[in-house]
């Protein structure tokens, strides 16, 4: 490559920008930046599934973001990857697409391009699926989608009791109807994890069109006469440039894209100013319609010492966990965030599932915390399609000082009673016979909680992110949208943004799949210019 001059730089090399960056580079032509702020990734952790638990708090890889105070004034704790592959390296793996009327509701808003017929392609392209291709599978991908390698006594009891308490056993989420309960699939391929940079830019990093550089601080975006032409960035200490020909694509997710934007100028005046940054281009909607899945847990104390936690407490079963998955890469350690789970409705009148749970065969207080010291299993539930809306500003000119991240976590009437009826379903599930040999009481919220508004200050002082934000460079045409279709930032040329900050609304499931579609498609929005 001739200098720091490239065709295209893509910042951010995470669940969309590492497929981003491959595809762009394929056809041995074009010339291709890679920018990642984290390492290249060398820990082991980093292929074993169950490594999400070691990953979870590791500033090597992880960005580790608070929010502001939010719900139960509480500053609740933000996983993001930092590391080639980004979150789809540090995630729980669990793959889901979401529902068809997530996408049709994009298009309904005005995005051509992006109804469900219209992405499903990119999903396909992107799996190898190992139940094999149909209409709604694909294989050959890079990213492989799995069955779990492990069935437990318990999750078998979580799929029979909600099967009691009226909900369908359902065996393939991302297949013609997402509501039921079931075994989740992974993105595994032979029990270890397809991250987008174990898969995508393994095949890609030897093509001589294509750098990659890793460590490297993106600081801003090069702006001359209202294009894009290049980004500055830090690395080993100092700032580097590299220019780009044709287009600048912001691949960082959904904290890192807007905070870019806005230390390069473009975004709400009042934001920009307030953190000394002079306006290049006014953009209001920037860090402006931050969605995210929050959670709220249901831990129960098991009967029998059959859970991941009685294990962590045996050298012996630890030994044998890791034998299992070195000789067979099978077991304990190929598990993901969630063996088990169902999608459901909480009331009458709504077409599609409106809730997910996870469900454990371990417990603890908190995403992350110690395991409890006594036999137990948890479950999770989530608001789909929550209502609030929340924000991401700057709060300096420092490229590497957090942004302010602000959820507004259970903010309105529908998120608060959604979350209500989500916690007295699983109490429900819970009591089923199906759980009757293992059910030794609830530990939270616990059986002193028993009216709505002791549910809902139990969620408000408990409840935690499940790590899905999305939304804070929305796709639209209206005034507070960032990108058209194209993914195209209004009012400024050769830049795009592509990853989850661009979904208008969050879709009805975990998001990594769906960024990884991004990704699929920005490629050929870029490779394919409009006739």
């Amino acid at each position: 490559m001739s200098g720091d001059r490239f065709d295209f730089i893509v910042v951010g090399a995470g669940s969309a920008g590492a497929v981003l960056a491959a595809r762009l580079s394929e056809n041995g032509r074009a010339r291709v930046l890679l920018l990642e702020a984290g390492p290249r990734g060398r820990s082991p952790w980093l292929r074993i599934p169950i490594g999400y638990a070691k990953t979870f708090d590791e500033p090597t890889y992880n960005w580790c973001y608070e929010t502001e105070a939010d719900a139960g004034g509480r500053r609740i704790f933000w996983p993001r990857g930092k590391v080639l592959g980004g979150s789809s390296a540090i995630n729980g793996l669990i793959y889901i697409r979401g529902q068809r009327a997530d996408y049709d509701h994009w298009r309904q808003l005005g995005n051509a391009g992006w109804s469900f017929d219209d992405v499903l392609p990119y999903f396909k392209r992107a799996e190898d699926q190992e139940r094999g291709a149909d209409d709604l599978h694909g294989t050959g991908g890079p990213i492989g989608v799995s069955n779990l390698r492990l069935r437990h006594p318990l999750s078998e009891a979580f799929i029979a009791a909600a099967e009691e308490a009226g909900i369908p056993r359902n065996d393939d989420f991302n297949g013609p109807r997402q509501e039921g309960a079931g075994y989740y699939q992974l993105t595994t391929r032979r029990g270890l994890r397809s991250s987008t940079a174990a898969t995508y830019l393994k095949a890609a990093r030897r093509r001589p069109n294509l750098a990659i550089r890793t460590e490297a601080l993106v600081s801003r975006i090069l702006l001359e006469g209202g294009r894009a032409v290049g980004v500055a960035y830090v690395r080993g200490g100092r700032e580097e440039r590299a220019m780009a020909a044709r287009e600048v694509v912001i691949s960082a997710g959904t904290v890192n894209a807007p905070q870019i934007l806005q230390l390069s100028g473009i975004g709400p005046p009042e934001v920009l100013k307030a953190a000394g940054i002079a306006v290049a281009h006014a953009l209001p909607g920037v860090g402006r319609n931050l969605q995210d899945h929050y959670q709220a847990r249901s831990v129960y104390r098991c009967s029998r010492p059959i859970t991941f936690n009685d294990g962590r407490k045996s050298l012996l079963r630890q030994a044998l966990w890791g034998l299992d998955f070195l000789l067979f890469r099978r077991g304990p350690m190929t598990i993901g965030a969630g063996q088990v789970g169902c999608f459901v409705r909480t009331r009458d009148g709504i077409e599609d599932a409106d809730v997910q749970f996870h469900f454990f065969t371990m417990s603890s207080d908190k995403p992350g915390w110690l395991l409890h010291d006594f036999p137990g299993y948890s479950a999770t539930i989530c608001q789909l399609r929550p209502e609030s809306r929340g924000e991401i500003a700057i709060a300096s000119a420092d490229p590497a000082a957090p942004p302010a991240i602000r959820p507004h976590y259970l903010s309105t009437a529908l998120d608060r009673e959604t979350t209500v009826a989500g916690l007295k379903l699983a109490r429900k599930i819970s009591r089923m016979p199906a759980f009757a040999p293992y059910l030794a009481g609830e530990v939270l919220p616990g059986d002193a909680v028993r009216t709505d508004d002791e549910f809902l200050d139990y969620a408000l002082h408990n409840g935690a992110s499940i790590f899905h934000p999305v939304g804070t460079c929305k796709m639209g045409r209206d005034p507070m949208a960032v990108v058209d279709d194209r993914l195209r930032v209004h009012g400024i040329a050769g830049l795009r943004v592509a990853d989850a900050s661009i979904m208008p609304t969050l879709v009805s499931g975990n998001t990594n799949a769906a960024a990884i579609m991004i990704g699929e498609k920005a490629a050929d929005l870029i490779r394919r210019p409009p006739a």
